[in-house]
């Protein structure tokens, strides 16, 4: 049986934290089906990121061609890394990235290919078994993979990185150019905000019930009194409201906060996916059936336009 490979994604020459997922449950899934884990990354200054990463292997694709992302730069490479390795298990995550790779990458190599997989495991009979999100995250699926070059992107936050180290063996490779692709610009997200939400202990999320612009303010004081950021659900951002870098969800950002406080959210999947590994979990809403009580760990109803500065003033009080 081949390697269980998992395709990592840098930032900042740093892997994301949806890469170090991967590389625990390649590890872990290797073990358990008795063959190797590996990784392959993208990079020429990428060293300090991956030399100690708990797999036998890393393959370091560098070279001027993949300084940005090209999408059939990073195709070709890595079908030829897919050839030579014959992974049992390809892993990418479910990011724009990791999308386009893998559908290409199962079109070129006529492999089977998975998306939104929120769980891995071997059953008894030592058959892979992954479980993926369908019809928007509203029902999931239980579906056997054939440990043959599958390819499987796996939402991020799916599972816990396991931090342990190793000392991989590194194979530098050199991506060739492919006529007719130019990076011509690299467009960085212009946040608008002024904290990074994924990194934020505290998070003070509105939701449709905020009800007005304006009543964004009671969500910022309470905020500041409890000393966290704002963050959203995709309603406000389409009504312009707040800026997409301060959403939530699976076309916003993933945060694992310590306390995550959910006003006004009514928890739609798409939202849940963005925040249900939050160590605690709050949650108000009038409606006392909404889904997001589903994962609260306490949760109660109210107006929260009632109840922000009630709290804010407690708060502020216990500071004096």
């Amino acid at each position: 049986m081949g390697p269980v490979l998992a395709v990592l994604e840098m930032n900042a020459n740093q892997l994301t934290d949806a890469s170090q997922e991967l590389v625990t449950k390649a590890k872990s899934l290797a073990d358990e089906l008795g063959t190797t884990a590996m990784a392959v990354a993208f990079g020429d200054e990428i060293g300090d990121a991956i030399r100690t990463l708990d797999v036998g292997k890393v393959v370091v694709i560098g070279g001027p061609a993949v300084t940005s992302y090209a999408s059939l730069v990073y195709e070709e490479a890595l079908e030829k890394v897919l050839a030579e390795l014959a992974p049992a298990l390809v892993l990418l995550a479910n990011s724009t990235m990791g999308m386009d790779l893998g559908a290409a990458l199962a079109a070129r190599t006529g492999k089977p290919m998975l998306a939104y997989a929120t769980a891995l495991a071997v059953d008894d009979s030592k058959q892979l078994v992954a479980t993926s999100q369908v019809y928007g995250g509203k029902l999931l699926a239980e579906v056997q993979l054939p440990t043959e070059g599958t390819i499987v992107t796996v939402i991020p936050g799916s599972w816990p990185a396991s931090g342990t180290s190793g000392t991989p063996q590194l194979e530098d490779i050199t991506a060739e150019m492919v006529p007719g692709v130019e990076v011509v610009r690299v467009m960085e997200e212009d946040s608008g905000a002024d904290v990074d939400i994924t990194r934020a202990e505290i998070l003070v999320s509105v939701g449709r019930g905020i009800q007005d612009p304006e009543n964004l303010e009671l969500a910022e004081e309470l905020a500041q009194a409890i000393g966290g950021a704002v963050s959203c659900s995709r309603p406000v951002v389409d009504a312009g409201w707040l800026s997409r870098s301060h959403q939530v969800g699976k076309s916003g950002k993933t945060v694992k906060p310590k306390l995550y406080l959910a006003l006004g959210i009514s928890g739609a999947p798409e939202h849940l996916q963005g925040m249900k590994d939050a160590e605690l979990i709050v949650a108000v809403n009038s409606d006392g059936k909404a889904p997001i009580f589903d994962v609260a760990h306490f949760g109660g109803t109210a107006d929260i336009l009632d109840l922000m500065p009630a709290l804010t003033e407690r708060l502020q009080g216990r500071g004096q």
